[in-house]
């Protein structure tokens, strides 16, 4: 059935999941910060773009965003000509924005006492996910907002899944970068003990990705590393936000994470090398310097 969407926010992952939703069949109305890459997107799928996240929300079934941090998405719900301004009652607003768990309890806290849902909705899977249509999404929220968007969510999903009350999405998300940091740092160093021990690099992933040693970043990932091609996905400039945000949670509910601390160290040095935008497999490179 078709609704009436708005999305905020046209970055390397908003842009296809908006793109997903009017594909779909849905009525999408589209804002972006660059009201460029707003008209690119209009030139590109059915829709129409709107001046301000207010109007581009106003009257619509589903609200997605998604930015850059909390910052960005204060300003783009409760700041000046922001979306929550104009949200009707009953409509379901989702944030796919990666963010702090405490803005997600605050814009939750907002939206109920205007009348609508806010669910955090975090996605992992990268640019080609999103451009895909295959995203996992992590969601916090109330189960009856969380039923009613599904099927809308879905347009641009392939795993969806509540994980309990407003912040938890976002909680869980923090637990996924805490992993690709230390696998993407695991699978670096085997790389580049394999090339330094004469190996054959590529048999050798051959057959540990058929054992214990397997993931995601082993078997997507190994070859461009060892080409030194670093532009497949999620920068390292958000990934040290992401991280960031992680340890930050940690510091308040006791979690010790000695190497994700000493990953987002490394992340730095990729910084430095100049390597902001460089996607995460990047910390191969600093081994090699």
């Amino acid at each position: 059935m078709s609704s009436k969407v708005a999305f905020i926010g046209l970055g390397v992952m908003g842009f296809p999941m908006a793109g997903h939703l009017a594909n779909a069949g849905h009525v999408v109305t589209v804002y972006n910060r660059t009201a460029e890459k707003a008209q690119k997107w209009k030139d590109t799928y059915p829709g129409e773009t709107a001046a301000t996240p207010a109007e581009a929300a106003a009257d619509a079934d589903f609200i997605f965003t998604c930015v850059g941090n909390d910052d960005d998405l204060r300003a783009v719900t409760i700041g000046d000509n922001g979306a929550f301004k104009t949200v009707k009652a009953g409509a379901v607003f989702i944030d796919n924005t990666t963010t702090s768990a405490i803005v997600a309890r605050e814009l939750e806290e907002i939206a109920r006492s205007k009348g609508f849902a806010f669910l955090d909705a975090p996605v992992s899977g990268g640019q080609a996910g999103a451009e895909n249509g295959k995203l996992t999404v992590m969601m916090g929220g109330d189960e009856s907002a969380f039923e009613k968007a599904l099927p809308v969510i879905e347009s641009f999903a392939a795993s969806v899944k509540l994980l309990g009350p407003s912040g938890y999405g976002q909680l869980t998300k923090m637990v996924n970068q805490i992993c690709i940091a230390g696998l993407v740092q695991a699978l670096s160093e085997g790389i580049h003990f394999a090339q330094h021990a004469g190996l054959d690099v590529e048999k050798v992933i051959g057959v540990i990705s058929k054992g214990a040693a397997q993931s995601w970043q082993m078997e997507n990932r190994y070859m461009t590393m060892m080409n030194n091609e670093f532009d497949f996905g999620f920068a390292v400039d958000w990934m040290r936000k992401d991280l960031g945000i992680a340890m930050e949670e940690a510091g308040k509910n006791g979690a010790s994470l000695p190497i994700t601390k000493i990953v987002d160290g490394f992340y730095e040095e990729i910084q430095q090398m100049g390597g902001k935008r460089w996607d995460t497999s990047s910390l191969i490179a600093r081994l090699e310097k």
